[in-house]
């Protein structure tokens, strides 16, 4: 899989796999041993692919599997922005090599890309202390060929949709969209922006939610984003409150 130029000039280097465990813990392991990046894995094949809180990622050859790896990224404070810069990447580069897509993909907060309301891609986001740096791996799985019968939520893939795309193509795209949707953000200093950018592809503004959080479950209108991307959801009773971390879900999920 080759690099996009725009990577290539930012000083980002690649290594390709067949197949690995996971492309973020190789990163991780990478970067315990001395690598701080920008770099990027990727495998045609995962045997241990993992997703948000521990859940198995399907990971059949066909698919894009890719883990970018960035030391120092930005302060703590600012790294939770990260999901939305990462998910305006992958949208950017699908709309790229599917521009007849792209009218039908929004974003499902914090950092989900959906294609007609299923899911099409997930993305995994770790950060660790190693001495006395910090280190940020970016994971990031799209359904190009292949998509889980069931994730808890409705799931596509692209081919599906009718874009029969090479996972080598849409990484090319990716790593450039990458590079340019980080300098956008520029370490946290212009979030205001990638916030925007976010919120004019947003899915479920304005409509009811379901938000499942670590211990309950809340209801309400997704209202906007505040300033540091916590989801304000209008509750029944009026009052406003900010979510920081939750699975979101429509008030009734599409069949």
């Amino acid at each position: 899989m080759p690099l996009h130029d725009d990577g290539k000039r930012a000083a980002v280097r690649h290594i390709a796999y067949e197949a690995i465990g996971s492309t973020n813990v190789e990163a991780l392991a990478l970067a315990r041993s001395g690598e701080r990046g920008p770099l990027w894995i990727t495998a045609a094949r995962q045997t241990a692919g993992r997703g948000r809180r521990g859940n198995v990622w399907a990971s059949q050859p066909g698919n894009l599997y890719a883990s970018l790896l960035l030391a120092d990224a930005a302060q703590p404070r600012h790294l939770p922005e990260l999901c939305f810069v990462v998910a305006l990447a992958v949208r950017d580069a699908v709309c790229a090599v599917a521009p007849a897509l792209a009218v039908r993909l929004k974003l499902k907060w914090p950092n989900d890309i959906l294609l007609d309301g299923a899911k099409l891609c997930g993305i995994l986001i770790e950060a660790e202390s190693v001495g006395a740096e910090s280190v940020t791996v970016i994971g990031i799985g799209v359904n190009c060929a292949h998509h889980p019968a069931t994730t808890g939520y409705p799931a596509t893939d692209l081919a599906a949709q009718g874009a029969h795309v090479a996972p080598d193509r849409l990484f090319v795209a990716l790593s450039g969209a990458m590079t340019d949707r980080l300098a956008q953000w520029n370490r946290g200093a212009d979030f205001a922006a990638v916030r925007a950018d976010w919120l004019t592809h947003a899915a479920g503004i304005g409509a009811e939610i379901v938000v499942r959080l670590a211990n309950r479950e809340v209801t309400g209108l997704f209202e906007s984003l505040d300033a540091g991307g916590r989801l304000m959801l209008r509750r029944p009773g009026g009052e406003l409150e900010p979510i920081t971390a939750g699975e979101v879900f429509p008030a009734r999920i599409p069949a």
